[in-house]
């Protein structure tokens, strides 16, 4: 018990401390993503499906190559929308294929922590369509489905220059397949902003 009171005060203080120094060095970044600001993104990386693979002596993957583009626009230096299309790629499963795809909506928070580099977090909504095609006996169904799910994600920017910055981030889609309700899509991405 003493130990987790211990590690808990730590992590107030970090967390203050983090807080503080990001107040103190928000004036110099605010500028980056000022009231009205919009952006564009691409980012690419390694997609994660979490599905099953059925049953069988059959091929199976769950990681393909995922593309991200994506805009946005802050509201104020600390909140804003983003609007973006993914492409999950395509895994072989089941004795067929499994791919996904989907259009994202979320509300953005961003901590700046220097003036050249920040945290941020995303909460939202996405629309995604799914098509799975399975062997007979394979155990996993096969057919098309579309809808909204939750998403969220978590990710770091380093600005280079006022206009461009690196991305690296970490996001999570409910989505649905056939057979199976909703499960969970991630990618994981690194990729280029430009702010206008």
């Amino acid at each position: 018990m003493k130990v987790f009171k211990r590690t808990f005060s730590a992590t107030i203080f970090a967390v203050a401390a983090l807080t503080a120094a990001a107040s103190a060095q928000a004036q110099a970044n605010y500028a980056l993503y000022s009231p009205g600001a919009g952006y564009v993104g691409l980012n690419v990386g390694s997609s994660n499906y979490s599905l099953g693979n059925g049953f069988g002596p059959f091929a199976s993957a769950d990681k393909d190559t995922v593309y991200n583009v994506y805009t946005g626009t802050f509201f104020n230096p600390n909140f804003g929308l983003e609007l973006g299309y993914t492409n999950f790629g395509k895994i072989d499963r089941a004795g067929g294929s499994t791919k996904a795809e989907g259009v994202n909506l979320s509300l953005v928070g961003r901590a700046p922590i220097t003036p050249s580099f920040a945290l941020f977090g995303k909460l939202g909504s996405t629309y995604g369509r799914t098509d799975v095609s399975a062997r007979a006996g394979s155990g996993v169904a096969s057919g098309r489905e579309t809808g909204f799910g939750v998403s969220y994600g978590v990710g770091a920017e380093y600005s280079f220059t006022p206009q461009l910055s690196a991305v690296l981030q970490y996001d999570e889609h409910k989505l649905k397949f056939a057979g199976a309700g909703r499960d969970r899509v991630d990618a994981t991405t690194v990729g280029l902003r430009y702010r206008f």
